[in-house]
């Protein structure tokens, strides 16, 4: 049994400006998203994608993480909540994100920058999918730092104690979300997206991998406090993770039967 070392969330402090771990997770993210395209890129010098494609699909992709997530936190975590204190929306510095809000600005933000550029807009997402688990990597490594997010008590080994929380030992669940949703996915994805697959089967593969990830994760994490468990005893997480897995098999089945055809 391993008890969290409960780190400071504020990794240096500037004056009145304090810099936190958590959102320092979320440049590295970016930026390892940015060094791996600009990689990509490089090796095929003669691809649609220029490294100013790279540069603005990165900037439209920031947008769509950070407004979906917040609004996708408030409309399926804690909307009765903000709809009696609206301007509590804003106050994004009392930390409230959501992957699934993010995962749905992007893909706005995607449409929009493909229609900016007039290219297919799964061709986009093909090149992107590959890049994102650095960022739920570095994302769910936030989620840690922070002690946050923890799981369910677990008799275990490498169960851990989150002093926060309370003397329980618990599945370090933001550390098994860091390993499958961003490792092992960034993995299978920049294995399989190496080789020139047919429109739409990588950013299929990606709703799939991501959501049988996250809804196995799910069983191990302690559902939200304000929420508890929903209908058929899933949490918040599985029902949301749920349609990417169906979704991502219809546009599998498309993208093989297009190919076939």
């Amino acid at each position: 049994m391993f008890v969290h070392p409960q780190f400071d969330p504020v990794a240096l402090q500037l004056g009145p400006l304090a810099l936190r771990w958590y959102g320092l997770m979320y440049l590295l993210g970016f930026a390892l998203i940015w060094l791996a395209g600009r990689y990509r890129i490089d090796r095929n010098p003669g691809g649609v994608w220029s490294r100013a494609d790279l540069d603005d699909a990165l900037f439209f992709g920031i947008l769509g993480t950070i407004l979906g997530g917040r609004l996708g936190y408030v409309l399926f975590y804690k909307f009765g909540e903000y709809a009696a204190t609206p301007w509590k929306v804003f106050y994004v510095w009392e930390g409230g994100m959501s992957f699934h809000g993010g995962f749905l600005g992007v893909v706005i933000a995607m449409i929009w920058f493909a229609r900016s550029r007039r290219q297919d807009w799964l061709r986009i997402t093909d090149f992107i999918a590959p890049l994102v688990p650095l960022g739920l990597a570095a994302g769910r490594m936030g989620n840690f730092i922070n002690a946050e997010l923890w799981g369910r008590p677990a008799d275990l080994p490498w169960a851990m104690v989150f002093p926060n929380v309370d003397r329980l030992a618990r599945h370090p669940s933001q550390l098994y979300e860091f390993v499958l949703e961003g490792l092992l996915l960034f993995v299978l994805l920049w294995w399989y997206s190496a080789k020139p697959r047919p429109r739409g089967a990588v950013s299929a593969l990606f709703l799939i991998g991501y959501g049988v990830f996250r809804f196995a994760v799910e069983y191990t994490r302690e559902p939200d406090s304000f929420l508890g468990f929903l209908a058929l005893g899933l949490t918040m997480g599985q029902w949301l993770s749920a349609p990417m897995v169906i979704a991502g098999a219809a546009l599998l089945a498309w993208s093989l039967k297009r190919r076939a055809a």
